[in-house]
């Protein structure tokens, strides 16, 4: 999660179910989601909407923030709520079409790209990143350890957070975060620990694993994400620039004290950590691809996917990978927790960029899985809403 911080049916009354505490909020609850609440058009399973709905008034009343939208996917139905504004003051409720900046939730995307690279044979998960990058500059080693995709894509390269980069504007805080100071990185700064002993949370190591990508393949990053996942599954509001249809639909983000955030560009070096745009929707929809686990379609890219490629047990440092619940270890990008309770197995990924906190999440031996966002910086809320969904796919799809 990179944080830059600067500076259809219409709406109607909520109707909540009766019985246990929630009877006693059933007043206070459906007046004052008068007016800021839409649902999408209905899915056929009623449980399933009905659920989301009163998850996303919850977390929307507890956490007060300017907007929220949440959808599910289980067993192939779906179902989205939208509460609040999608800017302060517009009036328009979000609702599955709305685009917002998905932030690092975008890693996921690399993991997948990965995933259909390694099954076309294209690259070996084991590649060394120089391998690839085609740069004409080293890649630090550390304890006789060279980097490799799948440190990239498990936040296990001994990378920074951030590669280190001046602050750019407010209105373009990407700016100085070049390709340059990448190389100026990889020629001077050592690895913090050896690649695969430890885990530290990189956007820096998932901008060079898109890089590395694109030069594998031989063509553009962005290229690349159409042509493997967003062309194939229709996802026509996945992107890294908005049309100007797109922009009308965006949502606004705000900063902590609740100004609003820039639609700061992409820039041409953060398209592996946090550069995608989305929309429920569209979320939604590969959600839906992840959760079809027994399709011979790309079979072997989503077993590469979800695969378990680095476990917690072992690892130091382990840092930067328990914001939205206890990583138990790391698939390609996603955050893997073991089945605790209730809860089964959940590959989680968090995001969060220009005043958008997201957070998607799905169940793959379940058939469950959920999208969330808002449109304010707040730790609190982001921390909230990612246990909310972990509840709700444990309710959707107890052990």
């Amino acid at each position: 999660m990179r944080h830059e911080i600067r500076s259809k049916q219409p709406s109607r009354r909520m109707t909540l179910l009766r019985g246990g505490t929630v009877a006693l909020q059933c007043v206070s609850l459906g007046a004052a989601l008068v007016g800021c609440f839409a649902r999408d058009a209905a899915a056929d399973d009623p449980l399933l909407r009905e659920t989301v709905e009163f998850t996303g008034a919850v977390i929307f009343l507890e956490q007060k923030v300017p907007g929220l939208v949440i959808g599910a996917v289980r067993n192939g139905e779906r179902a989205v709520s939208g509460f609040g504004e999608t800017a302060k003051g517009s009036g328009v409720i979000p609702a599955g079409k709305t685009v917002l900046r998905i932030g690092s939730v975008t890693k996921a995307f690399a993991g997948a790209v990965l995933a259909s690279l390694v099954s076309d044979r294209t690259v070996g998960l084991t590649d060394r990143l120089e391998k690839h990058l085609g740069w004409n500059v080293g890649v630090p080693t550390s304890g006789g350890k060279a980097v490799r995709l799948v440190d990239l894509a498990t936040h296990s390269a001994g990378f920074p957070r951030e590669v280190p980069h001046e602050p750019g504007p407010a209105h373009d805080p990407f700016a100085n975060i070049t390709k340059g100071a990448f190389i100026n990185s990889l020629k001077k700064d050592k690895l913090l620990f050896p690649p695969a002993t430890g885990a530290l949370y990189s956007n820096m190591g998932f901008d060079l694993l898109a890089a590395a990508l694109a030069g594998a393949a031989g063509k553009s990053y962005p290229e690349l994400v159409r042509d493997r996942i967003t062309g194939p599954l229709a996802m026509a509001d996945t992107v890294f620039s908005l049309t100007d249809d797109q922009k009308r639909r965006l949502m606004q983000g705000h900063d902590f004290a609740g100004e609003p955030l820039p639609n700061a560009p992409t820039g041409s070096m953060i398209l592996g950590s946090g550069g995608l745009y989305s929309t429920a929707d569209d979320v939604l929809t590969w959600l839906t691809w992840h959760l079809d686990r027994f399709s011979a379609g790309d079979a072997e890219m989503r077993l590469i996917d979800h695969s378990v490629w680095l476990q917690r047990d072992g690892l130091s440092p382990a840092y930067g990978l328990d914001e939205s619940g206890q990583a138990n270890g790391l698939a390609l990008a996603w955050i893997v927790m073991m089945p605790d309770g209730r809860r089964p197995l959940i590959l989680q990924k968090a995001g969060g960029l220009q005043g958008i906190f997201c957070y998607a999440a799905f169940a793959p031996t379940r058939g469950v899985g959920v999208f969330i966002a808002i449109n304010q910086f707040n730790f609190a809320a982001a921390s909230g809403m990612a246990a909310a969904v972990n509840d709700l796919i444990a309710a959707l799809a107890p052990r």
